[in-house]
């Protein structure tokens, strides 16, 4: 059984000046799986499936208010999703499919509010996977598909107007993370599109000004992913595609944030010791545009303000190796596009120049492990348009002062 708890503050005249206060501790020691497999045929509307399976999860919202979270949350055995959808004839709609599979969760968000948190997540070695299997006798997708699988031993998710966010947020996980997405059919007259994510580390922060004031920023990430792999794998294969995406994206550890109405001060430390892969590929005997992409990455940080200040610390160690395969094969027509990305470390950070922003930088980078990218692209028979590219580097930092997008 999975640990699900969820916390809410809103402020009132007994409350607002001292705020609220979530302490949350989450062990799991047992598996916690999830399946689905469903066998249509000849369906005339849309088939949609969601499948989720999660170790621990934590959620909850602040307004008007100040909320103290601190988590932990432990997962020690497997999280699993398996969806596999046989569909026979023809399906009129779309194949919408979702499938994910995550150790820890946790979510927050600071409206009109202050935030701070103090987070700490570990995945024990263990496998966190998703897989979706899409296949039949010879199917016609008349209607396309959109389909996801996603694998993440570890997130935390932060979000607000009107706020201050502050804290630690402290990752660490030993697991294996493996998504993998396979799709076999005949005939497909509209757009369709296959994805497969794994993540081991994640953590996303959004803030944003509004009415009550402005919002800021002051974190400290720490990120450590040491499972055998971090994989994401992408088949998407057809008869006759009109538009048809494989894409497929692995990455150790990730931190994206973005801020806009305040200043930003982020310290992010990431350490990957994982094998990390990622791997699309895509077939079609006839198409009209195929798109098969690729991207891997050991460790991954974005950091924006579109505001005055923005002052990032980055520390990053890649151990691991980072593949990134992409290909694509048909025989008979138009657009093919193939791309694959590989990067031991990468850091963006980005200001805003009609504010007269100004960025102090501090970044230490060192890429111990083998990084390859490779895209192939086999048109046996007659095509318009190849557009191929490979890209692999070993340490990526870019710094920019930009104007805010209208």
């Amino acid at each position: 059984m999975a640990a699900t708890a969820l916390c809410a503050a809103v402020a009132t005249e007994a409350s607002a000046q001292d705020g609220s206060i979530v302490l949350n501790q989450q062990l799991q020691l047992g598996d916690v799986i999830s399946g689905q497999t469903l066998n249509v045929e000849d369906a005339q509307g849309e088939v949609a499936v969601n499948n989720a399976a999660q170790g621990n999860s934590l959620s909850g919202s602040v307004q008007n208010d100040r909320l103290d979270v601190t988590s932990s949350q432990v997962m020690q055995g497997n999280t699993r999703a398996a969806t596999t959808v046989g569909l026979e004839g023809d399906t009129g709609g779309p194949v919408n499919a979702s499938t994910q599979a995550r150790g820890n969760v946790l979510a927050a968000g600071a409206y009109g509010a202050d935030l701070a948190i103090e987070s700490d997540q570990q995945v024990g070695p263990s496998e966190v996977a998703a897989s979706a299997l899409i296949t039949g006798s010879a199917p016609r997708l008349l209607g396309g598909a959109s389909v996801s699988t996603t694998a993440i031993a570890s997130t935390v998710t932060l979000g607000g107007t009107g706020s201050r966010i502050e804290g630690v947020i402290v990752q660490g996980s030993d697991a294996g993370v493996r998504a993998d997405t396979l799709a076999e059919m005949q005939y497909i007259p509209a757009p369709a599109e296959f994805i497969s994510q794994s993540l081991g580390n994640a953590v996303g922060v959004n803030s944003g000004s509004d009415a009550s004031g402005g919002a800021s920023q002051a974190l400290t990430v720490r990120q450590r992913q040491a499972g055998d792999i971090v994989t994401a794998s992408t088949s998407a294969n057809a008869g006759n595609a009109w538009d048809l995406a494989g894409r497929a994206r692995a990455t150790a550890n990730q931190t994206v944030t973005y801020n806009q109405g305040g200043s930003v001060v982020m310290t992010t430390d990431q350490s990957n010791l994982s094998q990390v892969r990622a791997s699309s590929v895509v077939t079609s005997y006839d198409f009209g545009a195929a798109t098969a992409n690729a991207a891997g990455a050991g460790n991954q940080v974005s950091v924006g303000n579109n505001d005055v200040f923005l002052q990032i610390d980055n520390a990053q160690v890649n151990s691991g190796g980072v593949e990134a395969s992409a290909s694509f094969a048909g025989t008979n027509g138009y657009d093919a596009y193939v791309a694959a990305e590989a990067t031991g470390n990468a850091v963006t950070g980005y200001a805003c120049s009609q504010c007269d922003g100004y960025m102090d930088v501090a970044n230490d980078q060192t890429n111990a492990g083998n990084v390859s990218a490779n895209a192939s692209t086999t048109v046996r028979g007659a095509g318009r348009t190849v557009i191929t590219g490979a890209n692999a580097v070993g340490n990526s930092a870019t710094f920019y002062v930009s104007g805010p997008s209208n």
